[in-house]
């Protein structure tokens, strides 16, 4: 299975949804780097089960451990290792569940690649997974913090309810991380009213980083705009990346969709602050789909092991809408994929000199 990511920061993370732990090893962060536990934890808060109706009532205090690399607040250089325990796996939950594929899921998949039958929450495949990448991006927003870059991700869209205007201050707040105070009600309707019809629903992120430097990105297989998409990608709810203005730009012609320039900078920003492959120094916009959460309580037609057709209701904790806490996991990907690119774009210049 491929648990590795990176270039020079390179993440690797660890563990099942119904483990022990779960966790992350990260490699090639530089010494000195000022990692306190207090800023990882913060993360992992964010992105937290069971602290809300709108969210899985799984109770994980995600209490993270630094195991390595990081002593009196700074980075040592050595591999960091991060873990959480799980504490509130309930494996019953998924015990009627053993031998038949929830739709929307990678049982099948797994089956067909591994030979494994289904793991009680999703195995590797869980969302659970995630603690590890939002514990790495918590040390590669570290490293990106003297150089003034700032992430933030928050819900555009929730079913058919989609946000008029942005107040970062409010999604930082909101349970959904709804970025619109006149829409974040009727957000959370859509949402309670999906989980009381056993059901869920999908939605829209946007995720804007601002203060990247420009130069970030390395043509032709290695663009920023290729990386940064694969890594959404990797997240298992997102099925749709745009950067920019995205699809948009199908139905424009040149004239319109450049971004020109005069002596003060960038006039526009289409091209969602990357050119080439490139960082040009304008903010980095992307905006991910993220579909709705598979598990649902509604009976639904699948296949057992023995390939016979079989109705399946799925049980336990589960979120009705996903939006909320991808957030921060988003925001992590993006951290781990510029704190990279940041130490190649050193490592070249080193050889260069």
């Amino acid at each position: 299975m491929s648990s590795f990511s990176g270039e020079i920061l390179k993440v690797a993370t660890f563990g099942e949804s119904h483990g022990p732990a779960v966790g992350v090893v990260v490699e090639g962060a530089p010494a000195g780097i000022t990692l306190e536990r207090a800023a990882i934890q913060a993360e992992l808060d964010r992105r937290r089960p069971g602290t809300t109706p709108l969210a899985s009532a799984r109770q994980e205090a995600d209490q993270v451990e630094i195991l390595s690399g990081v002593a009196e607040g700074r980075t040592l250089g050595s591999p960091i290792a991060l873990l959480v325990r799980n504490t509130d796996a309930r494996s019953k939950d998924y015990s009627a569940l053993a031998d038949k594929f929830r739709p929307g899921h990678a049982d099948y998949t797994f089956w067909q690649k591994y030979g494994l039958p289904p793991q009680p929450g999703g195995g590797r495949s869980s969302g659970r997974e995630t603690v590890g990448r939002v514990a790495a991006g918590a040390v590669a927003r570290a490293m990106l913090e003297p150089l003034g870059v700032e992430l933030a991700a928050y819900t555009i869209q929730v079913g058919p309810v989609k946000a008029e205007a942005i107040d970062l201050a409010f999604a930082r707040e909101h349970p959904l991380r709804a970025a619109d105070p006149n829409q974040a009600e009727a957000m959370v309707a859509e949402v309670m009213a999906a989980r009381a019809a056993g059901d869920s629903v999908g939605g829209a992120l946007e995720l804007v980083i601002t203060g990247a430097p420009a130069g970030l990105g390395d043509p032709v297989f290695g663009k920023l705009d290729a990386r940064l998409g694969g890594a959404m990608f990797s997240i298992g709810a997102v099925k749709g990346v745009e950067i920019g203005d995205g699809f948009a730009v199908a139905a424009r012609r040149g004239s319109a969709n450049n971004d020109q320039m005069d002596a003060e900078g960038f006039l526009s920003n289409h091209s969602g602050g990357i050119l080439g492959g490139i960082s040009n120094g304008m903010p980095l916009v992307l905006r991910l789909a993220i579909k709705p959460t598979p598990s649902i309580s509604q009976t639904q037609r699948t296949q057992n092991l023995a390939g016979e057709a079989v109705e399946i209701s799925i049980t336990g904790r589960h979120d009705p809408c996903l939006c909320g806490r991808i957030a921060p996991v988003a925001e992590a990907m993006a951290a781990l994929v510029l704190a990279d690119a940041w130490l190649m774009q050193k490592a070249q210049a080193r050889s260069e000199t």
